[in-house]
């Protein structure tokens, strides 16, 4: 792509941001709203999370390719430090010299891009009683301007000078006293931070919202749950579809649909894209109906903060299969029509693709082994549920019958971001086959306690693998190949211009292979499980990789017999960072 057309699309890009209202930087003082959104462009910085605003994680860069990968070396390593260990699913930020990568516990750091020195570090005050369900992780932040922003474990969203590290603005999302947290990276878009939240387990209620990106200030507030306000500068912005249309009584109070995993942009139809997590409690004994708009893919005006369409890929969801996942628009051409499409691997085990400017279904194609809860989906969109693959209701104080279900509730894929390649038109994801005995118990609803109504035994289904590496073709829904791993894979992916795919092993090794044929091309050693998503960008002329080392997330916490499996590896928090040697 010539420089001059780089420029143009930029230039493009901004005037359709001042239109829009957006703020204008000064010269030189940091990454703009036209940077942000030509990301996936520039190969000198990672300024977004997902490596665009669409978060396609593809890399136009060919540096480091099938031919050079097998010389890729460390530049250097770069440790968190101290005792706050654990899950490390952080994905870094590149600019201006500087790395920017969170940590477990609400932590953010500033390396030396060309040296792995520490800059500065902030650790966010938390108080005892936060209640994050799955590891004390953070997956990003994002940049703008002179600031740093990412948001923290109390449900916090805190903006740093990308310099010094110093607060300059501390804005509470939600009450984690309640159960609420927040893990995701932040998406910026139009001079709005745009969040999720976290907090499912808990009875809370999923909602996106927008907050001036220089101030913090709220500008609007959309709930996920049908029958909740809305709110767009301090007023009533009318409720969240329809009050008791598929929620009875007062459980959309509690509903869930926590929006953990933050969203994608997609300029072209000026649409958020954000997945919504399981209804709540788990016992879908408790609450008749669809649920809406759980588990499913949202379409918002990132203006105004209201629904545009959506989409429900497990309607009334009684296994926890979440619908969170990443949605990433793409265009593609099919049966001869150009299309502007997204897709979206779910945990429920389906590789959906939609039309991303009205949500109306394409097609759902099996990305797992199995999936005994339905036996496919039909023209509609609708899943052909098997009802024998539901847990039965609870009998009083006794617990319901236990079936065998997979995917388990950690999906088929879980948060792991995946990629898709502009080169091979192929979607790499990082997926798991697993299964679970699961049960429902009764339960009532309390602030800040867990409210499941639901057991479980995590088991595996195959003997030579859990975790498995798929390349998916979206127009024919077919798995061209898979590399299978013996423990889950809990890390995102990255695929590049050179034909490559990188991602890393609970084992501790980063990997990379054949964007075409799937063949292992090299791998490392980093010291514990990777579990975080990594980047690629140009520097003084040399291409690099890097990515967080440090084995958590709620395999450990949640994975039972899996997770025995998988007890010795070693907890760690590194960045790592890798290039070729000159010569």
């Amino acid at each position: 792509m010539t420089g001059r057309f780089m420029r143009s699309m930029a230039g493009a890009a901004l005037c359709a941001l001042l239109a829009a209202g957006a703020p204008l930087l000064a010269a030189g003082a940091g990454p703009t709203d036209a940077d942000l959104m030509a990301d996936a462009s520039s190969t000198g910085d990672v300024l977004t999370y997902g490596m665009g605003p669409q978060a396609q994680r593809f890399s136009t860069l060919n540096a480091i390719n099938t031919e050079t990968v097998s010389k890729l070396v460390p530049a250097f390593a770069a440790s968190l430090g101290g005792e706050k260990q654990r899950g490390q699913e952080s994905q870094p930020l590149v600019y201006d010299g500087t790395i920017y990568v969170t940590g477990s516990y609400s932590r953010l750091f500033a390396f030396d891009a060309k040296t792995g020195e520490q800059k500065w570090k902030y650790e966010a005050r938390l108080p005892d009683g936060i209640m994050p369900c799955c590891d004390v992780v953070n997956r990003g932040a994002a940049i703008y301007g002179d600031k740093i922003i990412f948001a923290t474990l109390d449900a916090r969203l805190v903006a740093l000078n990308r310099n010094t590290g110093k607060v300059v603005w501390n804005k509470q999302i939600a009450d984690y006293q309640a159960g609420y947290s927040a893990t995701a990276a932040p998406l910026i878009v139009k001079g709005m931070v745009i969040t999720g939240n976290s907090g499912g387990e808990f009875g809370i209620v999923g909602a996106v919202e927008a907050r001036d990106v220089n101030t913090g200030e709220l500008i609007w507030h959309r709930p996920v749950v049908e029958g909740n306000m809305g709110t767009l500068r301090g007023k009533d912005n009318g409720i969240t579809g329809k009050l008791n249309a598929s929620w009875e009584g007062d459980l959309w109070k509690t509903g869930g649909g926590a929006t953990w995993l933050g969203g994608t942009y997609d300029p072209e139809t000026n649409l958020l894209y954000f997945g919504t997590g399981n209804p709540a409690p788990w016992n879908s004994h408790l609450r008749k109906g669809d649920n809406l708009y759980t588990a499913s893919t949202l379409a918002i005006d990132p203006d105004t903060g209201t629904i545009k369409w959506h989409y429900q890929t497990t309607p009334h969801d009684g296994w926890d299969f979440d619908g969170v996942n990443e949605f990433i628009p793409f265009d593609a051409t099919i049966n001869g029509k150009p299309m502007k499409l997204g897709a979206k691997a779910d945990r429920n085990g389906y590789f959906f693709v939609l039309d991303r400017t009205n949500g109306k279904f394409i097609s759902a194609n099996k990305f797992v082994m199995q999936t005994t809860w339905a036996k496919g989906y039909d023209k509609n969109g609708k899943p052909i549920v098997i009802p024998t693959g539901r847990p039965g209701a609870p009998e009083g104080a006794a617990k319901g019958t236990s079936v065998f279900s997979s995917p388990s509730f950690l999906g088929g894929k879980n948060w792991m971001p995946m990629a898709y390649s502009k080169d091979t038109g192929l979607f790499y994801i990082p997926s798991n086959d697993w299964g679970m005995d699961i049960w429902n118990e009764p339960i009532a609803y309390k602030k800040g306690a867990a409210y499941l109504g639901a057991g479980f035994t995590i088991k595996p289904i195959a003997e030579d693998h859990i975790g498995a590496l798929r390349a998916m073709d979206p127009k024919t829904g077919k798995i061209v190949w898979e590399y299978k791993n013996k423990a889950p894979l809990w890390g995102g992916v990255l695929t590049t211009a050179g034909n490559l795919v990188f991602t890393g092993t609970p084992e501790g090794y980063l990997k990379a292979f054949d964007a075409k044929s799937g063949k292992e091309l090299w791998k490392f050693q980093t010291g514990s499980g990777v579990v975080g998503s990594p980047i690629t960008w140009e520097q003084d002329g040399e291409q690099y990789v890097a990515v967080m080392s440090g084995w958590g997330g709620a395999v450990p916490l949640w994975g039972g017999e899996v997770a025995k499996s998988f007890k010795d590896i070693n907890q760690g928090g590194s960045l790592w960072v890798f290039k070729l040697p000159k010569g």
